[in-house]
């Protein structure tokens, strides 16, 4: 691990929070952020982005886990499942509405790359859960 500070959970409320500030949701007007946590203590964010033809808007989960991906974190070489990140946490923070916990998407897909917690925000606390809480007997890339 680098020099990099870990951001406690409510640091990472906060990232989630300013993330929910830059969605794009002229839909639903629920605009949610989400900030993930990696390993080595660097934090990436993504907000939802809705679009007119509502299956195609992503969550702000997703669009992180995306994010992490596009800035190089990891790649399949070769039809080779890689060596994959792992997410120690992610925060999600919906606006207008606390708690906001992940979607059945977004809890795949956070899956998909060891989410080990999820933090969403409590009457104004965060809360903590192990991600086998809010997944239980998940499918991963170990079961192909």
């Amino acid at each position: 691990m680098n020099a990099t500070t870990i951001p406690t959970d409510v640091e990472l409320l906060e990232k989630a929070r300013e993330a929910a500030h830059h969605a794009w949701a002229p839909y639903s007007s629920f605009p949610v952020g989400a900030a993930i946590l990696l390993d080595d203590g660097r934090v990436i964010t993504g907000s939802n982005v809705e679009n007119a033809s509502s299956p195609l808007g992503i969550c702000a989960e997703r669009n992180a886990a995306a994010h992490m991906i596009t800035s190089g974190e990891a790649t399949a070489d070769d039809g080779h499942l890689p060596n994959l990140p792992v997410i120690r946490a992610v925060a999600i923070v919906g606006l207008k509405a606390e708690p906001c916990y992940p979607c059945g998407a977004c809890r795949q897909v956070l899956r998909e790359f060891n989410c080990e917690r999820v933090i969403v925000s409590v009457d104004g606390a965060p809360r903590s859960f192990d991600f086998s809480e809010i997944l239980p007997y998940s499918f991963g890339p170990e079961a192909l």
